[in-house]
């Protein structure tokens, strides 16, 4: 059983359609990565996943649990309140823009949300942000506020806050956008090296070659729907669809 199904999912705002039936799976284990031009409605799909946007209709199951289905009157009916919020325990997300608290410590970042959300002790949860800040490199900057620390770091500050909840499904909102292209190489390795773990991943990305040699699936999506979706292989040496192979062209040029 897929840990991520999606069916048919569609979401407007103000009357302009931008998703117009989005289904995909995402497997346990697996990395999708999300392609495509500004504007295609990618991260938009992700809100959806995540809760941040309410679907108009379609269909999102997470870890075997439904968070929302296409009602009789061919509306969205979400599950009750205290389904949707275990559905939102399975998930982590990595937003663009780091998003962390300015007036709390590194440290504090990432141990707030066990110890209020999963009822943890702060010497338990403490001690397990230190072994994230580990995983990070990152051990030296316990004690730092977010703004003594560079956007590359901010970020995995952010991916770790992320990990401390122990997500099965991590998504990532263009990860590395807000990074200049020195920073951008600290984020893609330590998301590779959570492929490597075998973390179960969605990751919207303008990253061409990272969507290439680190996903199992890939998905580009233009104008609110799946243009193409296969492997790496399928879809960057196999292109199938024009629109494609125009969109990719763009970056073989670069």
């Amino acid at each position: 059983m897929p840990l991520l199904t999606a069916r048919n999912l569609y979401k407007s705002f103000d009357g302009t359609g931008v998703l117009k039936g989005i289904s995909l799976d995402v497997d346990k284990g697996e990395v999708l990565t999300v392609i495509g031009p500004s504007g295609s409605g990618k991260s938009t799909l992700l809100r959806c996943m995540t809760q941040l946007e309410a679907v108009d209709r379609g269909e999102i199951s997470v870890c075997g649990e439904t968070l929302v289905k296409t009602g009789e009157n061919q509306s969205a009916v979400y599950s009750d309140r205290a389904a949707c919020r275990r559905i939102a325990l399975h998930i982590g997300l990595v937003f663009q823009n780091f998003n962390l608290f300015p007036h709390f410590s590194v440290l504090r970042n990432i141990a707030e949300a066990p110890m209020h959300v999963l009822g943890k002790k702060k010497a338990e949860a403490e001690a397990s942000a230190m072994e994230l800040l580990k995983k990070m490199e990152l051990s030296d900057k316990a004690d730092f506020y977010p703004c003594q620390l560079s956007g590359g770091q901010q970020q995995r500050v952010s991916i770790a806050r992320a990990l401390a909840m122990n997500p099965d499904l991590l998504f990532f909102d263009e990860p590395t956008s807000a990074l200049d292209p020195e920073l951008t190489g600290e984020i893609l390795k330590v998301i590779r090296d959570l492929a490597a773990e075998h973390m179960t991943m969605v990751v919207v990305t303008h990253e061409m070659a990272f969507a290439r040699d680190v996903a199992d699936q890939v998905v580009f999506m233009a104008d609110g729907v799946i243009v193409e979706q296969g492997t790496p292989e399928q879809v960057f040496a196999n292109t199938q669809s024009e629109r494609t192979k125009a969109f990719l062209s763009r970056f073989n040029e670069s």
